[in-house]
């Protein structure tokens, strides 16, 4: 029974759901003789079904990751906190609004930083919407409830995008004259990121977050199953985000 409940789920729930729902569609247009239709809710299906397993989606995500590495002695006089979004108007215990699940991993990345080496925190991110809030005031609220002092953690709440990080945490970096910042974000955003601090002219050192892919995997048939879309939307957002990075944002040096 536990196996079959493993194996009939990942067809109850989306994206699944909808791939049997096309392949069953697939089969009737076939079955009345209309090629094209079924060859082509077949050809959907298969895609979705494709795009959902484990192989597909860690492949995508390992080509964004690969280049970088966890720093084991990580060293630096300053921390760069990339926000990841916000639940601004969610209740917590300390106030309102959460970091989101990506945002939270790195907040706990910077905390852990900053605990090994004691540097400030400069924690990005503005309002990206006019009714919404600066990402950065609640990322300061969580630094501050997981023990970093307020006076260590210092607000860039003017940036809308990975570029506007970049550009403004620029500018606190050498008011203050920090010489050796450290980058945290996410590992499957890192190589967007150093590209736009490459733009702006400001040498970072990567210190990835969460890392959802890592060296030789195995696959069972579980990983065949459908699973997930969202993983593989990550991927082709940071895919589409460099190419429009190398091709609309110029170096600004």
């Amino acid at each position: 029974m536990f196996l079959f409940k493993k194996l009939i789920t990942p067809f109850l729930v989306p994206p699944g759901i909808f791939i049997v729902v096309l392949l069953c569609s697939a089969w009737w247009f076939l079955s009345k003789k209309n090629w094209k239709a079924g060859l082509f809710n077949f050809f959907i299906a298969c895609i979705m079904w494709l795009l959902s397993i484990a192989p597909v989606s860690n492949r995508l995500l390992s080509g964004l990751e690969s280049e970088y590495m966890v720093p084991r002695n990580a060293t630096g006089d300053v921390i760069i906190l990339l926000g990841g979004g916000v639940y601004d108007k969610s209740p917590d215990l300390s106030g309102v609004g959460v970091p989101s699940e990506e945002a939270l991993v790195r907040v706990v990345m910077a905390v852990r930083l900053h605990k090994a080496l004691g540097a400030p925190i400069i924690a990005c991110g503005g309002r990206v919407f006019e009714d919404g809030v600066a990402e950065a005031s609640i990322l300061k609220r969580f630094l501050v409830d997981l023990g970093v002092p307020s006076g260590q953690v210092i607000l860039e709440q003017n940036s809308k995008d990975t570029f506007e990080n970049a550009r403004y945490a620029r500018q606190i970096v050498e008011s203050f004259d920090y010489k050796e910042p450290l980058l945290v974000t996410s590992g499957y955003h890192m190589r967007r990121s150093l590209l736009s601090f490459a733009k702006v002219g400001l040498d970072v050192t990567p210190a990835p977050a969460g890392m959802k892919t890592w060296g030789k995997r195995d696959y069972g048939w579980k990983s065949y199953l459908p699973d997930s879309l969202n993983n593989t939307a990550i991927a082709v957002k940071e895919y589409l985000g460099i190419a429009f990075y190398r091709l609309f944002y110029p170096n600004s040096v």
